[in-house]
């Protein structure tokens, strides 16, 4: 399976999704200039976490009309799997590719450090192989509260589109475990087509053993599990 990278000015977690992607999930690929116009052939498109270029207007606004986006939205359109991470969740949610929007955290500061999320459905490319139970993941992000108007929401509930769920360590989806107000503790969603997905939290930051977490390297072993069965 051939994976592209978008790299845009600013993104800081581009490698680290190169390297779990090529070194431990033994798969091909490439990185994608935010100014390039052909994806290369590339069966599934990740936006990377870090800080694109333009976020002091609004978090993935200016990204969203990089050349490379145009082609991405329409590999979506046709059915073809993306995925956002942190910034590249927002940048999602701005193209209009994953519903509802990131904001400020509720605190308004920065919040780097490990979560637990609930899996809240395993019908899903990026679930399928967890179980119902809490996983471990960190979080590094200053605009992640997940919002959606009401009709928004009731629509991403029916269609079963969330993902993750902040909880605490048991599995418990409390106010307490919600490190940024993310309405119903959302941490992950995807589309009603289920083949684009967005998520704060970084997998590829708990997918090396030498990490001593290995909870985010099931998501990547979920979409492997789908596509290459």
């Amino acid at each position: 399976m051939k994976f592209g990278v978008v790299v845009f000015p600013g993104s800081n977690c581009d490698m680290d999704m190169v390297y779990v992607l090529k070194n431990i999930m033994n798969q091909e690929v490439i990185k994608l200039w935010h100014k390039d116009t052909d994806l290369q052939n590339c069966d599934f498109i990740v936006l990377p976490g870090g800080f694109s270029y333009g976020d002091y207007l609004r978090s993935g606004a200016i990204a969203n009309y990089s050349p490379i986006m145009k082609k991405v939205v329409n590999h979506a359109n046709n059915g073809g799997y993306v995925m956002g991470i942190c910034n590249g969740f927002q940048i999602l949610c701005e193209s209009g590719l994953l519903p509802g929007a990131l904001l400020h955290n509720t605190n308004h500061k920065f919040i780097c450090k490990n979560v637990f999320l609930y899996p809240t459905t395993k019908n899903s490319l990026i679930t399928n192989q967890y179980s119902e139970s809490a996983i471990k993941i960190p979080i590094a992000h200053g605009e992640g509260r997940f919002h959606a108007d009401e009709k928004t929401l009731s629509q991403i509930v029916e269609n079963d589109q969330i993902l993750f769920k902040y909880c605490d360590e048991k599995g418990n989806i409390t106010k307490e475990s919600n490190p940024n107000g993310s309405t119903l503790n959302i941490a992950g969603i995807c589309n009603k087509n289920r083949n684009v997905f967005g998520m704060m939290p970084h997998p590829e930051r708990a997918a090396d053993v030498e990490l001593n977490n290995t909870d985010g390297k099931i998501l990547f072993e979920s979409i492997l599990n789908c596509v290459l069965s």
